[in-house]
Parts: structure tokens; sequence; C-alpha cells
């Protein structure tokens, strides 16, 4: 298998883990309602759960292979994109956001979710350093880490339909579509989508591998740039649509919203998954974890402050990203 192959195959692994995680969200969420879970529930729980389907499965995936092949570049590949991705989605993504649509925003709506993602990325900075590895001790952290921000995201929603009536009427008495066209196309999108998210992770994980081999490049640096960047391609699109639209808000909320159960679920399962300890590598601890918590802290602590997203806060969170991409290209080489 040559480069170019390699390349495309990778390509399209992100185009079929991202297509068919459209499909498994909307079916997920048509399943969830018809069982009588009201869709303010389905909304603030298991829309957000699944939306983060594509970094779960590559990294899922990774660690079970650095179980069965005792091969630990798979491991770097499970932490680097699932931390990847928060440094990708908040230093790129939410950085263009705010280059093009600065925000003022009510602290009331983002300081427990800031100051939540900010604890999980401390919690993973330090025992990586510490430790050199992410066990049993933080996983339970970031655990409840996770059930806070879903039982955050449910009161908020209960909140938000109590304060709008019409709406609260509009989400809790429409009825999903229980024909049965309606049923066999949404059954069709739950088995399709879940089986092309496994196959497009499956194409992520091992021509990310056979790529890093190829160029004779460790496997973190693939998982933190091209791979973290591709799972995180939802959250590029949505921003895309907010910038459009003018609502930057929604896009600072998807993005830390997604960065909290990245960070929350993802590592704990890698290491149930794994059985053990996750291993840590230097590069891992000393730049990677640094460098996520710095672009996390640059993006949230100001605006807890100042009570909005500046545009200059935009410009070096592209920097620090920028920079951070070039750091961990040169020190792998050097």
């Amino acid at each position: 298998m040559n480069v170019v192959w390699c390349i495309l195959l990778l390509i399209l692994g992100l185009i079929i883990i991202i297509k068919c995680g459209d499909w498994f969200v909307d079916a997920s969420s048509w399943i969830a309602e018809i069982s009588g879970i009201p869709k303010l529930i389905v909304g603030a729980t298991i829309v957000s759960i699944a939306t983060t389907l594509p970094e779960l499965l590559v990294s899922v995936l990774a660690a079970n292979s650095a179980k069965i092949y005792s091969d630990p570049t798979y491991v770097d590949m499970a932490i680097g994109n699932a931390v990847g991705s928060v440094t990708a989605n908040t230093g790129l993504i939410l950085g263009i956001a705010l280059v093009c649509i600065p925000m003022i925003i009510k602290r009331s709506e983002y300081a427990l979710k800031s100051i939540l993602l900010i604890l999980a990325a401390m919690v993973i900075a330090v025992f990586g350093k510490i430790q050199n590895g992410f066990g049993t001790i933080p996983s339970i952290i970031l655990l409840i880490i996770f059930i806070t921000a879903m039982a955050e995201n449910v009161v908020v929603a209960v909140k938000n339909t109590k304060k709008e009536k019409e709406l609260a009427s509009t989400e809790l008495n429409d009825k999903p579509d229980k024909s049965k066209k309606s049923i066999i196309i949404n059954i069709i999108k739950f088995i399709v989508g879940a089986i092309g998210i496994v196959v497009g992770a499956e194409l992520l994980k091992r021509n990310g591998q056979d790529l890093a081999i190829m160029c004779k490049i460790p496997t973190r640096i693939i998982s933190v740039t091209i791979i973290a960047i591709g799972t995180s391609l939802p959250e590029l699109v949505t921003t895309i649509t907010s910038i459009i639209k003018k609502q930057g808000s929604l896009s600072a909320g998807n993005i830390i919203g997604a960065n909290i159960i990245d960070l929350t679920l993802i590592l704990p399962i890698c290491a149930l998954v794994y059985g053990k300890d996750l291993p840590m590598t230097q590069a891992v601890s000393t730049i990677d974890l640094p460098a996520c918590f710095i672009i996390t802290i640059i993006a949230l602590i100001p605006t807890l402050f100042t009570k909005k997203f500046s545009r200059a806060q935009g410009v070096i969170l592209l920097i620090l990203y920028l920079a951070y991409v070039i750091t961990t290209s040169v020190v792998n080489f050097s």
C-alpha cells in the first residue's frame, strides 16, 4: 500500500464516519422519542453523546488494538485523538469562530460548563504528568464530571422549556412519526449508521497507523492532527453554519459541550477497554496535555470575567494551535 492510497482510505474513513454519524444521531433521537423520552432530555443527553461517537470509536478501537497487539503506538492514538480533538475544537475551530464573530455571553449559561471543562483538562494534565499514565482515580473523577455535565444539561433544558411555554407545549406534544415508512427508514439509518461509524473508525485507526509508519513519523502526530481534526469536522460544520447565521454562541456552546464529553467519557472507556492504566509517552504528558489545558484556559477564563468571547482571543487561540502543531512535530523529529 502506498502513501496516496493510504491517504485516500483515511479520507474515505472520515467521510463515512461523519455521514453515518449524522444518520445514527437522527435515528437514535427518533428511537428515544418513540420510547417516550421527552425531546428536551433527548437533546440534552442522547444527542450530545451520540455526536461524539467518531472520537469515541476511533479511540476505543485504538485502545483495543493496543491490548490485542501489545502495541503502545495505538495507546498514543487513543489518547492523542481524544485530547487532540479538544485542542483542535478549541484552538482551531473556536478560534476561527471568534475571529469571525466575537460575542457577548451570559456568564450563568457558561460558568459551570467552563469550570467542568477546565477541571477535566487539569485532571488529565496533572495525572498524566505525575503518573505518566491514566488509570482508575482520574477515570472516576472524569466520570463524576461527565455525570455533572449531563445533569446540568437536563436542568438547563427544563428551565428553558418552562420559560418558553409555547415552545414547551410544541416540544412536549409533538409526536414522532410512527408510520411504517418512518420506522423502516430510521431502523435502516440506525443500523447503517452504527456499522458505518465502526467501519469509518477502523479505517481511520488502521490507515492512520499505516501512514505514520510509511512516512516514518510517530503515530501520535497523525492522531493529534489529521485524525483529531477529522473527527472534529462535525463541530467545524456547526461552527461554519453558526457563522453564516451569525449565531456564534451556538458554536461556542456546542464546542464546550463536545469537549467535556471528549475528555470525561472517552479516556475512562479506553482505560476500561485496555484493561489497565493507559501509559502516556513523554511527548503526550509534556506537550499534548499541557497544550490542551493552556488553550482551554485561554479560551474560557477571560470570558468568565469579561462576559464575552473577543476577536483577540480567537487570534491568540489560532496562534497557540499553530504553535502547538509546529512544536509537536519538531519535538518528535528532534
